[in-house]
């Protein structure tokens, strides 16, 4: 899309706030004008409107895409990305152990065990581990825990974690990042730590770098969009 706006204004409604190019409302792709009741958010999307290059691709206004998301596609039906999530509970990475070589199993042990832990106590969602490749099957009561806790969630929070929690490959890490108990960064720092691991050993190359920015940025976006929902 190239842009076609110079002026972004911000203009009260019914329900919130509401973004217009050169004056005009910025509509859902099916569904009217977009509305945002959080002041918060609505300014950050008014400044990636902004600030947008002269041809806009997908990367360029992360804010406005997971708003779009959570109004016209979570919020009539929450129902099947909460599933998807707690899919992602009952594989979590945290859980899935190396067996070897003894170094890494230390490094798993002392950096992801504390996450399991605090889920454990903060959701009563515990989880078992197991090494290798062998699948482990989560105790429902832990799992019950965990779709109560996403049950709690608002179509805001969960287009955050629909975003965080797969790039993450932990439904704990992405709960982690946004009740504010880990940052973007230092949740992406954990799930990546076996890639880390090998690459202290091989060594990396420009496109793992590149895709690893690329994630990081999409992490640190809808962390930023949650968290601008309950500024």
């Amino acid at each position: 899309m190239r842009r076609f706006w110079t002026e972004v204004t911000i203009v009260p409604e019914s329900g919130g706030f509401a973004l217009r190019l050169d004056g005009k409302p910025m509509r859902l792709p099916a569904s009217g004008a977009l509305t945002i009741p959080h002041r918060p958010l609505a300014d950050a999307m008014a400044a990636e409107w902004r600030d947008a290059p002269p041809v806009i691709g997908p990367a360029d206004l992360p804010l406005t895409r997971l708003a779009t998301a959570a109004t016209s596609q979570i919020a009539p039906d929450p129902a099947p990305l909460s599933a998807n999530l707690l899919a992602y509970g009952r594989t979590d990475l945290l859980c899935y152990r190396a067996d070897a070589p003894d170094s890494l199993i230390a490094l798993q042990h002392a950096q992801w065990q504390p996450w399991l832990d605090w889920a454990a106590e903060r959701f009563a969602a515990r989880l078992e581990t197991t090494h290798g490749i062998v699948a482990i099957t989560q105790p429902e009561e832990a799992i019950r825990a965990l779709a109560r806790v996403l049950a709690t969630q608002d179509h805001w929070a969960l287009a955050g974690l629909g975003v965080a929690v797969p790039a993450l490959g932990s439904l704990i890490l992405g709960l982690a990042a946004i009740t504010g108990a880990l940052s973007a960064s230092a949740a992406h720092d954990l799930a990546r730590l076996d890639e880390d691991w090998q690459e202290r050993q091989w060594g990396t190359d420009a496109e793992s770098t590149a895709r690893r920015a690329l994630v990081a940025r999409d992490i640190a976006s809808a962390v930023s969009f949650v968290n601008l929902t309950r500024a």
